[in-house]
């Protein structure tokens, strides 16, 4: 039965406690949709300053603290951007390493996975998934810096991660052919990873294999699909996507990628890696490890193509908001943000194949956030003018939530429930002590 839109609908505030309730922008939801996870910050880019991680009951309010930093001071360890396993009651965060401090803080290479296991949420158990080794010769399965955005595949087995190589950027302050470039990777359940280390706080094995995904390059070719940069990545489709010879792909990853036009200017194009499905292809791969001067390689089963060429187009590129990618359940579509010949910036969607891309909305002004699609894929979401929008994807028709804003408002983080029948977001609420980001709800359907 096709969903109606309730234009009535109001938001409904859930935190109120003077203090951060940040959601990650996916994968905020448990299972059942019962609680949602959040961490502490009160500012996007504070997740150094930040130590706790909570769940909040939908349905009671209760808040439960699952994790905190027993010495967390300003310059880390640093704890958030939470995601919720989607089939149990497991969340994995960014933590920073536990030996920061003034001289060496919390970074973008000095950072891992932990996980939570939520069995019992009075008494988590806490786990690193992601191993870490930066003192050559290395270790087969382990990065060598940080890792970032968190993403579990349909089935919860895969992670995918942002990644930036400590042992490359410290190289970098004396080598300048050296570049520590960020790239995408993934993380492998039930395969540990062992590490020898005299330092547990910057070195540790994890519970899952990891492998880059994206293979990078410091200098693209002008006008070739090389690229400098991987980033804001998710997994196409609940279970892959069906190619273009017609054979179904397990596994896949979608993502931006920085090219360099003909003209030498910097374009971000989409990019997609087919991932072999049997997982000891990707284990069994030759130099894994890196070296102090070049990334752990990209496994030559792990397939990489462009899919939008946008560079002769009025507004090149991707462009608008910060976005992550997001994908059609079935994998055969994947939406982002572009500008549209008026400069306005829509969001577009195009095949895993290639192809022309198609544009859904036709706003009449940009949007203010990033963008989320529902589980069954027939709606977006996304903010304006500090009001939620709900466009249907077949008509591109949208609704409009709320009264406009006063610009003081902040609105973010938006993301729907496994049953696609609420939203829940951020927006910061002024109070007497200063301005929160508390956690609001919206049934946008009658």
């Amino acid at each position: 039965m096709e969903k109606i839109p309730n234009l009535s609908a109001q938001e409904k505030q859930l935190t109120f406690e003077e203090g951060g309730h940040f959601l990650n922008q996916r994968q905020v939801f448990s299972p059942n949709d019962e609680w949602v996870v959040f961490d502490g910050r009160n500012d996007d880019s504070k997740i150094g300053e930040n130590g706790n991680v909570a769940l909040l009951n939908l349905e009671s309010g209760e808040i439960i603290g699952v994790y905190s930093n027993s010495n967390q001071s300003q310059f880390g360890p640093g704890a958030g951007a939470v995601s919720y396993h989607p089939l149990k009651d497991e969340v994995l965060f960014i933590r920073g390493l536990l030996n920061a401090n003034q001289g060496s803080p919390y970074h973008i290479s000095r950072r891992s996975a932990i996980g939570l296991d939520l069995t019992d949420k009075q008494n988590p158990n806490s786990f690193h998934a992601d191993a870490r080794d930066v003192s050559a010769p290395f270790t087969i399965g382990a990065l060598r810096g940080g890792t970032h955005a968190f993403s579990y595949s349909g089935d919860g087995d895969w992670i995918s991660y942002t990644y930036n190589d400590e042992v490359l950027e410290i190289g970098s302050q004396s080598n300048p052919e050296v570049k520590d470039l960020r790239t995408i990777g993934v993380m492998i359940a039930n395969h540990p990873v062992q590490v020898d280390s005299v330092n547990m706080e910057a070195e540790f094995g994890g519970t899952h294999f990891s492998v880059l995904a994206a293979r990078v390059t410091p200098k693209p070719k002008p006008g070739s699909d090389e690229i400098q940069k991987a980033y804001e990545e998710c997994w196409i489709g609940t279970d892959g996507y069906i190619n273009s010879e017609g054979k179904r792909i397990k596994r896949a990853l979608v993502y931006l990628g920085d090219v360099i036009d003909e003209n030498g200017n910097l374009v971000t194009e989409i990019f997609v890696s087919d991932l072999p499905e049997d997982p000891q292809v990707l284990m069994e791969s030759p130099n894994l490890k890196g070296t102090r001067t070049s990334l752990p390689e990209v496994p030559e089963s792990i397939q990489q193509r462009r899919i939008t060429f946008s560079t002769d187009q009025k507004f090149p590129g991707i462009q608008g908001p910060r976005q992550w990618l997001r994908s059609s359940p079935n994998g055969d579509r994947i939406y982002f943000y572009a500008k549209g010949d008026d400069g306005i910036v829509q969001i577009f969607f195009v095949s895993p194949n290639g192809g022309k891309p198609i544009q859904v909305t036709h706003l009449a002004k940009s949007p203010e956030t990033m963008f989320s699609l529902s589980p069954d894929g027939d709606w977006l979401a996304f903010g304006l003018d500090n009001q939620v929008l709900v466009a249907s994807v077949a008509s591109g028709e949208f609704f409009t939530f709320g009264s406009a804003g006063d610009g003081t408002s902040e609105l973010c983080n938006i993301n729907w429930s496994h049953s696609g029948d609420r939203l829940v977001y951020n927006r910061k609420v002024a109070s007497e002590s200063g301005s929160y980001f508390q956690v609001f709800e919206l049934k946008p359907f009658n």
